[in-house]
C-alpha cells in the first residue's frame, strides 16, 4: 500500500496551481515531500486561440480582461483565478485573490517559501504542443515580459527569480528544479512516461 506521503503527495501534485500552493503554504505534509508539480505563472489567452499570433485572439483576451478581476469573478470562477494580465500587472497584483499572492507578486510569504524551499525536487512539466496554456512557457514559469504580450521570458530573467521571492533561484543552486518537457497536448502523457520520468523521483 503506498505511504501516506506518497498519496499525499499525488493528491497534491494535480491539483490547479493555486489549490497546490496553498496546500503547500498552510498544510503540513505528514513527511517531507520528494518533489511537487505546479502550473506557472497563469494564462493570458484562451484554450486553442493563441493571442500572440490570432489578432482576433488577442482582441477576445484583451476583452476578457474587463471582467477578470472583478471581485465576484474572481471568487467564483477558477479559471479567472490563473487569468495574468502582463499588459496591466499593477491591476493583476492588485486584484488578482491567487495567483499574484501565491507566486508572491504582492509580498513575500515566508511559509509558502519554506515549504515550497523543502521540497526534494521541483519539477515541472511543458507540454510542448499544450494548446490550453498560453503561454505555454508558463509552464516552467515562464511568461510574457512586462507590458506587452508578445515576448516570453524565462523564469531565470523574471522578478520571481532575480528578487528569490519563491526561493526558485537558491533552489535551481542547489539542483532541486527539475525542468521536463514532452510532445503533446495539455496533460496529455502515457503511462509509460509517467513511471520513467515521474516515477523515478519518487524512489
Amino acid at each position: 500500500m503506498a505511504s501516506s506521503s506518497f498519496l499525499w503527495l499525488l493528491a497534491l501534485a494535480f491539483l490547479p496551481a493555486s489549490c497546490a500552493s496553498l496546500a503547500l503554504g498552510h498544510l503540513d505534509p505528514p513527511a517531507p515531500l520528494p518533489l511537487v508539480i505546479w502550473h506557472g505563472m497563469g494564462v493570458f489567452g484562451l484554450p486553442r486561440c493563441p493571442g500572440e499570433s490570432s489578432h482576433i485572439c488577442d482582441l477576445i483576451r484583451k476583452t476578457l480582461n474587463a471582467g477578470a478581476y472583478n471581485k465576484a469573478i474572481q471568487e467564483r470562477l477558477v479559471q479567472a483565478e490563473y487569468w495574468h494580465d502582463p499588459i496591466k500587472e499593477d491591476i493583476y497584483r492588485n486584484h488578482s485573490i491567487f495567483l499574484a499572492d501565491i507566486n508572491q507578486e504582492r509580498g513575500v510569504n515566508e511559509s509558502y517559501k519554506k515549504n515550497l524551499m523543502a521540497l526534494k525536487k521541483f519539477v515541472m512539466v511543458k507540454f510542448l504542443n499544450d494548446s490550453i496554456v498560453d503561454p505555454v512557457d508558463s509552464e516552467w514559469f515562464g511568461f510574457y515580459r512586462s507590458g506587452q504580450a508578445k515576448e516570453t521570458i524565462p523564469l531565470q530573467e523574471s522578478t520571481l527569480y532575480t528578487q528569490d521571492r519563491l526561493g526558485l533561484k537558491a533552489m535551481d543552486n542547489e539542483g532541486q528544479l527539475v525542468f521536463l518537457a514532452l510532445e503533446g497536448d495539455h496533460l496529455q502523457l502515457s503511462e509509460a512516461w509517467f513511471y520513467a520520468h515521474i516515477i523515478p523521483f519518487l524512489e
